[in-house]
């Protein structure tokens, strides 16, 4: 005899950044909540993205400060190292203090209740985790997504790291092999480089970041080259072989192997979409796994949305919360917000940091609108002169016709902070001339935004 299902008002299935604010809402608005995870409550960002990424960035950026402080006039005695332990201590205490104190929250909904276990459906209202059936009216997707793994020659025969299993590396490797160019993998290089490590990256495409502009590859390759990490571009047919206790990295335009005593595979992401059981429910997918949703968030099934990583609609904390907002607005609060409201916004953690707004530089030309720019090297930037961190630029874009604000780009220091001048003015549509009229603090990276945007040039 099959077991009656426990019925709630809502399934929330994931714990990332949007399930427990979801789950705060609806609970805190009367109904019944089951909250499912399977893992860690916290997601990516919390666990093995974000937090813990962050906290080793800022060790990182200590010991390099340090390495750097006669620069100041500074005298330390004896060569800077690193205790990789205490890094690995220091990191975990931020994540698991962020995680306790989301499941307290959790703890105190009023009609929420926690589910530990790997959720299925089978059908479309009902979810069988471990040996219990729930079913609910409305079910919600947060399940998020993990590093995507390729099946390139001689992966299955070595020993890799991605994003996670680095997390728990409590010792310094000697020779970091990165295998892709990009954010994550970028913000790992620098990382262990200031550690100490010997690091190598090997991006198959023809320049780093590539869904940046050209400027800010170039800059960043530059960065990267000088604090030693050597990076091999338009590396094809990347292969893996092991040697020993060592792994030999092969690629087509060199034949000499790579050879490292650790490997991160950084290759992109997928959605935790393919073990949900989505046929039985009737959602839809595209050809990667991402769950198709409307302006929304609902999917194909209209009881049925998905928020965050697995939506394909942003890959980040703040556009996973967002999609909270979207619904629990839709939902409780006859306030029609919708994806497209969003714009496209993001940093590169390495150091100096990039913080993006809007278009960049090519997607303006590939528009064929009439444009405008400014820009500025951190050279010219008081602030990151007195700071002795100069490396890097800042460049607004704007229409020409109607002098709305296309997208900014600040790399150099605070300019992850710094480019949210420019995010909230284009939240609020408001022209450029409001920025050249702005009266920043001085001394300050964001204080030569107005000025850029007072000597704007045609964009040619």
């Amino acid at each position: 005899m099959t077991a009656m299902p426990k019925k709630f008002d809502v399934i929330i299935i994931g714990c990332g950044q949007a399930g427990p604010s979801l789950a705060g809402r609806l609970s805190a608005a009367g109904m019944s909540v089951a909250l499912v995870e399977r893992k860690l409550v916290g997601g990516t960002c919390v666990n093995t993205g974000c937090m813990p990424t962050k906290a080793m960035v800022a060790s990182a950026y200590a010991a390099h400060l340090a390495r750097r402080a006669a620069d100041y006039g500074v005298m330390l005695s004896g060569p800077v190292g690193v205790d990789m332990k205490a890094i690995k201590a220091r990191k975990d205490k931020v994540s698991n203090d962020a995680r306790k104190g989301l499941e307290e929250w959790i703890a105190s909904m009023p009609g929420c209740t926690l589910f530990r276990g790997h959720a299925r459906f089978e059908d479309p209202h009902t979810v069988r985790v471990g040996e219990e059936l729930l079913a609910a009216d409305r079910i919600f997707l947060n399940v998020g997504g993990r590093a995507s793994v390729p099946e390139l020659p001689g992966i299955r025969d070595i020993s890799f790291l991605t994003n996670s299993s680095i997390m728990d590396v409590d010792i310094l490797p000697e020779h970091l092999v990165v295998v892709g160019g990009s954010y994550i993998s970028l913000e790992f290089a620098q990382m262990f480089r200031r550690f100490g490590s010997e690091v190598t990256v090997i991006e198959r495409a023809p320049r780093l970041i590539g869904r940046e502009d050209e400027d800010v590859s170039s800059t960043i390759l530059s960065m990267f080259e000088k604090e030693g990490v050597t990076v091999h571009l338009g590396a094809e047919d990347i292969s893996f072989e092991r040697q020993g206790d060592k792994t030999a990295v092969t690629f087509a335009h060199d034949k000499k192997p790579v050879i490292g005593s650790h490997v991160l595979l950084a290759l992109g992401r997928v959605p935790n979409t393919d073990d949900l059981g989505l046929d039985r429910a009737g959602v839809a997918v595209d050809k990667r796994g991402f769950i198709e949703v409307d302006d929304q968030l609902q999917t194909s099934v209209p009881h049925i949305w998905a928020m965050g990583d697995c939506n394909g609609k942003g890959a980040f904390t703040h556009t996973s919360y967002n999609d909270y907002e979207i619904v629990a607005a839709n939902l409780l609060d006859n306030d029609p917000r919708k994806v497209t409201d969003r714009i496209e916004a993001y940093a590169l953690y390495t150091d100096p940091p990039l913080g993006r707004a809007g278009m960049t530089e090519a997607a303006v030309r590939k528009s064929g609108r009439r444009a405008l720019i400014g820009q500025r090297p951190m050279t010219r930037v008081g602030r990151a002169v007195e700071k002795g961190e100069t490396q890097g630029f800042m460049k607004i874009l704007v229409d020409a016709d109607t002098g709305e604000i296309l997208g900014c780009s600040v790399l150099g220091p605070g300019g992850d902070e710094a480019v949210h001048c420019v995010l909230d003015l284009m939240y609020a549509k408001a022209p450029v001339k409001t920025l050249q009229r702005a009266v920043h603090i001085h001394p300050n990276v964001a204080e030569l935004l107005p000025t850029i945007a007072q000597e704007l040039k045609p964009l040619v």
